[in-house]
């Protein structure tokens, strides 16, 4: 495989339209696929690698592409925004109790992988050490959206999901430092010089992403833009700004982008819907547009001499190195033994180890061909074995429970002449909230409802007025008591009437 180097053709507006009428029958393809992998059981990704190889050379489009090049710079684009998402997702009151898990299962973890790993594939397989150490580094990043694919009907402990999602988040810095140095030419250089270049662009990183976060949250709270439009397009350039500022200072840009978007996400932005929404949609086409091209750069008929050894650095990754990593982790934090057999199980590989992969290819490493399919088939097998189990496996470890009370969604829009936000809150279907008169609430003073949406009328409620679930309530508080209100809104709506005794943040009414 080798980079592609043809003369440049013309775009005509032929060629382009053939090239949106490609486009557009891939994206529909896959979100159809995302039903389809719903139903199975198995992450979408898998099905997004079989579209790419479908119309690759060796498939019935017969679309030959090679440029490894064009594939890490689209991959690495893909990766931010994919990282932005997840960290707008991320729940601060989650994160928060497992973040001394996430991050040593993201620095200790990840060294005890790659080590595993790597000796795994230089004893069992032949390879040489160098090509061992990258297979190992490139295989110790986990990716969060394969295994909440698959587990996204099985509510699970706060604990799990916060740990698993922060570890996703974090790990791909270390790990895209450490492939980048092993692939670099010359020696590799001594290992606690390595380490040290590591832990700085980690902190320089980490720096950056929370001073962006921080100022972009600040600016969108105090400026009113004149469309909600703006927002979600204000958000995710902040993300992708922290990136780009991280990577400049020489910091991991990875880590830079995670935390800023998990800043923003936990910042009570205003027409956070929409902005949720707009960044889960660059989410998707993030995943569909970087797994197919990944699957058009694959040459099938050249896998079949790489399946048994990626059988076997598999079995070692999944059997002992992420299990052993595991324990080392969480064994001194006293998580339960339940917890770690979920989490040893749910390392699933998805998009960063083959994207990674493409970086000892453009660099010229000997055998970089080879690590590619290792880690293509790798990915394919494991996650094929690893998904459809997840979920049985949270039942036979009592893991995963009943449905919750659904969550309100709420929506807040400034006020800025008036010092205050207007909030939009809709109660789902499985809201407590259900049955709870409007004096109930007990809003703090300085928030009131003020309105009530019903079956498409619209009336000013009594503190009598018993809410429904389908309504839709505005809420207007003022700037010094609008966090505690949505706080309020929120426990109301996990934990009913009773919220107050059952924990304020109605976390007590969630376990």
């Amino acid at each position: 495989m080798r980079l592609s180097k043809g003369r440049k053709q013309p775009l005509t507006v032929h060629h382009l339209n053939q090239l949106l009428l490609v486009s557009s029958v891939v994206l529909l393809v896959a979100v159809v696929a995302v039903r389809i992998s719903s139903r199975s059981g198995l992450p979408s990704l898998l099905i997004y690698l079989g579209i790419g190889i479908a119309i690759g050379q060796d498939g019935i489009g017969h679309v030959s592409y090679d440029n490894a090049e064009l594939t890490q710079v689209i991959g690495y684009a893909a990766l931010v925004v994919i990282l932005a998402e997840g960290g707008l997702g991320t729940k601060w009151s989650e994160a928060k109790p497992a973040l001394p898990a996430a991050t040593a299962l993201a620095l200790v973890g990840v060294a005890v992988s790659v080590g595993v790993t790597a000796s795994a594939a230089h004893f069992l397989v032949g390879l040489e050490w160098r090509q061992a150490l990258i297979i190992g580094a490139v295989v110790s990043s986990t990716d969060a959206a394969a295994v909440f694919s698959v587990l996204r009907k099985i509510p699970l402990p706060s604990r799990v999901t916060g740990t698993l999602e922060a570890e996703s988040g974090f790990n791909d810095a270390p790990v895209v430092l450490l492939v980048a140095s092993l692939s670099a030419a010359g020696p590799v250089e001594h290992w606690y010089v390595l380490i040290g270049e590591i832990a700085l662009e980690l902190v320089i990183g980490a720096a950056i992403g929370l001073a962006v976060g921080w100022l972009g949250a600040l600016g969108l709270r105090h400026v009113a833009l004149p469309a909600s439009g703006l927002y979600p397009i204000a958000v995710m350039a902040i993300a992708v700004a922290a990136y780009a500022v991280g990577s400049t200072a020489h910091g991991s840009g990875f880590l830079a982008v995670y935390l800023a978007s998990m800043v923003l996400g936990n910042a009570k932005l205003p027409h956070w819907p929409a902005t949720r929404g707009f960044a889960e949609g660059l989410g998707w086409i993030a995943q569909i547009g970087m797994f197919v091209l990944l699957g058009l750069l694959v040459t099938p008929h050249e896998l079949g001499d790489d399946i048994v050894p990626a059988l076997l650095i598999g079995l070692a990754l999944t059997l002992v190195a992420r299990p052993l990593s595991v324990v080392a982790c969480l064994l001194p934090l006293r998580v339960p033994w339940q917890e770690q057999a979920l989490m040893s199980w749910a390392g699933l590989r998805g998009a960063v180890p083959i994207v990674l992969a493409t970086i000892p290819m453009v660099r010229g490493v000997e055998g970089s061909e080879r690590i590619f399919n290792i880690v293509f088939v790798l990915v394919v097998v494991y996650t094929l074995v690893q998904g459809p189990t997840l979920p049985w496996l949270a039942r036979q470890l009592r893991l995963g429970g009943d449905a919750g009370a659904a969550d309100l969604g709420i929506e807040s829009a400034p006020l800025e002449r008036l010092r205050g936000h207007l909030l939009s809150v809709a109660i789902p279907d499985g809201s407590r909230m259900h049955g709870v008169e409007v004096g109930e609430l007990r809003l703090p003073a300085g928030a009131a409802v003020t309105l009530v949406v019903r079956e498409g009328a619209s009336f000013v409620p009594l503190p009598s007025t018993m809410l429904r679930r389908g309504d839709e309530l505005l809420v207007v508080a003022t700037d010094p008591v609008r966090d505690a209100a949505e706080r309020r809104l929120r426990a109301v709506g996990r934990g009913g009437k009773l919220a107050g005794w059952l924990g304020t943040d109605g976390s007590q009414a969630e376990r």
